[in-house]
């Protein structure tokens, strides 16, 4: 045994390995996303990266099915995604253990909405893993293809963004072990969910459903602290640390599973205190499931805790009443550092031409949502992965014959549109839809640390291997264009997207159409890539317009007469700046 210092997603992929997985699949997606690329590293296991989370938990439940333990990762919103074969496969039962691997997201830090993924566990009726820091989260991993295998059923191993990016200490075994494939047997009645089946198979469930009950009054997972009988609390997860800091007295029900929750337990827990209270973030699961088993939990004496966000040990605290210490005030009139595009960036220029336009943007989940933000504002929604083209075809539709006052536009990237935007897009076209459609192709999925995608080719073992994208041999990584023609689409174009005279021309004639829908490929490679620089341009005789400004380059800002200065520890010399500039005074370097 040795200790290490591990993040939850490290502890995740070390108690998985050391358990005997031999498959992992996956989309990434921040807070989940560092689980499978350590996973991948280490001997053994066969790890992809999918066009989607629905894909990749099929790979799972057929590796599953074929008799391997398997795990599929996945972020909250990417739940929904697999929510289709989740529910299924939570009736089927499996072969080898399966494990959900789940990152939930309170306040927000890199996803476009809350949610408590221990609601699909509760509806789908699987078992839940709540760990609350790494050292759980290792054992949890370890244990949860021997529960996946004991109940058949698949195991959501649960976690939030304060576990998956915190790092605690872990002593680790380091040995794998062997895990013998079960034998595969052919069982329609299980695997083939026609109705016929499917009824039968709740009776199944509903006898699992039972077990697991049982079993969890017993597991050591859930686990009851006494302390001062005063105050009981209800808790999983990171907020078992925020409130053993901030309630040091307090007894704990600290539960490990949180799916199914334990009846006699809870009731045995609320008898051995004078008041109970349940402390959870972002929704009222623990609290619903522990009215309905008529119990009373009571409000923090102080009013109840925030219904959003993450609940930190400061906010427990002005709950119960509990005063901070003091502590120094925070630094007044720093400057604002809200995020923005990379020096450089091949996003930038399109997003400035489609301000100039005074487009209805419909964009998407990625790099690019930063298009909504200044100086562009140039983007009108941004719902889900892949909506952007759908809701371009309905923007369309319900603006019919006011195209020539604001034109309507679909914005994507690469890996969105093979995550969901192709079948956004053969919607519009199966429909006649017409318009402009607009495929940002930086050759990676940059928002979450620039891994391999189907349009540029680079596998998750290859990401692990150093291996770029600009490396990959064509014909390996997806044609786009060939696919939006194949699909029929009217008219595709590929663009340099550092080129804004290419940029400005291609989108002003394409909103012009009214009778075809034009797909706009505008390509050119992320910075994490492509890190080529070229020596910074001169600002000569500046007119002190401030147009070059407005791309927005953090290279670029103001002297205190107005004129523009060029920070040349940033600049990459990419010319951006040299494009916008409509009186010549910036001049490329030598």
């Amino acid at each position: 045994m040795a200790k290490q210092l591990l993040s939850g997603n490290e502890a995740a992929a070390q108690g998985l390995w050391e358990a005997g997985v031999a498959v992992g699949s996956g989309y990434p997606g921040t807070p989940s996303t560092e689980m499978l690329e350590n996973l991948v590293k280490k001997d053994g296991p066969t790890c992809e990266w999918a066009p989607n989370e629905k894909v990749g938990l099929e790979v799972a439940i057929g590796a599953s099915m074929g008799g391997v333990r398997s795990v599929a990762a996945m972020k909250h919103v990417g739940l929904n995604v697999a929510a289709d074969p989740f529910m299924s496969v939570a009736n089927t039962g499996v072969n080898g253990g399966l494990v959900l691997f789940v990152a939930d997201d309170p306040s927000c830090y890199s996803s476009q909405n809350e949610q408590d993924s221990r609601n699909y566990a509760a509806f789908a009726r699987v078992p839940c893993l709540d760990p609350s820091d790494s050292e759980e989260m290792y054992s949890f991993a370890k244990e949860a293809f021997d529960i996946s295998e004991k109940f058949d059923t698949p195991v959501m191993l649960h976690e939030t963004m304060r576990i998956a990016h915190t790092r605690t200490m872990v002593e680790v075994a380091g040995e794998r072990k062997d895990v013998a494939p079960r034998a595969y047997e052919s069982h329609p009645e299980r695997y083939v969910m026609m109705p016929a089946f499917a009824v039968k198979r709740r009776v199944a469930t509903d006898e699992r459903e039972d077990a697991l009950t049982a079993w969890a009054e017993e597991t050591p997972l859930n686990r009851v602290e006494m302390r001062d009988s005063e105050i009981g609390v209800v808790c999983a997860g990171a907020l078992y640390n925020h409130v053993r800091e901030a309630l040091p007295e307090a007894s704990t029900l600290k539960l490990g599973v949180t799916w199914p929750l334990p009846p006699k337990k809870l009731h045995d827990f609320a008898a051995s205190v004078k008041k109970l209270y349940v402390v959870e973030e972002t929704c009222t699961y623990f609290a619903d499931h522990v009215k309905a088993l008529g119990i009373e939990a009571s409000v923090p004496p102080m009013g109840p805790l925030p219904r959003g966000g993450e609940v930190l040990p400061a906010h427990i605290k002005a709950a119960f009443g509990v005063g901070e210490p003091p502590h120094p005030a925070p630094a007044q009139g720093l400057p604002g550092r809200p995020p923005a595009f990379c020096t450089g960036c091949p996003h930038r220029l399109v997003y400035v031409e489609l301000h100039k336009m005074h487009a209805i943007v419909t964009g998407d989940i990625g790099c690019y949502t930063l298009g909504a933000v200044a100086p562009y504002k140039a983007v009108d929604s941004v719902i889900d992965m892949g909506a952007s083209l759908s809701m371009a075809h309905g923007m369309e539709l319900a603006q019919a014959g006011e195209r020539s006052k604001r034109p309507v536009v679909g914005v994507i990237g690469d890996s969105t549109f093979t995550h969901s935007g192709i079948t956004s897009l053969l919607g519009t076209i199966y429909n006649g839809g017409k318009g402009t459609l607009c495929i940002l192709d930086n050759r990676t999925t940059a928002m979450t640390g620039a891994q391999g995608n189907p349009c540029n080719g680079v596998t998750l073992k290859e990401q692990a291997e150093g291996v770029s994208p600009l490396s990959v041999p064509k014909g390996k990584y997806l044609d786009i264009e060939a696919l939006c023609r194949a699909m029929g689409a009217d008219e595709v174009e590929t663009i340099d997207a550092q080129d804004a005279a290419s940029i400005r021309k291609a989108l002003r004639t394409a909103v012009k159409h009214e009778d075809k829908l034009s797909v706009l490929v505008f390509r050119s490679p992320c910075r994490l890539i492509d890190r080529t620089t070229h020596k910074a341009p001169e600002i000569v005789d500046c007119r002190k317009c401030g147009t070059c400004i407005q791309i927005g380059c953090p290279a670029l800002g103001k002297a205190e007469d107005g004129s523009a200065v060029i920070d040349t520890n940033q600049c990459i010399g990419c010319s951006q700046c040299i494009q916008s500039c409509p009186f010549g005074c910036i001049k490329r370097g030598e």
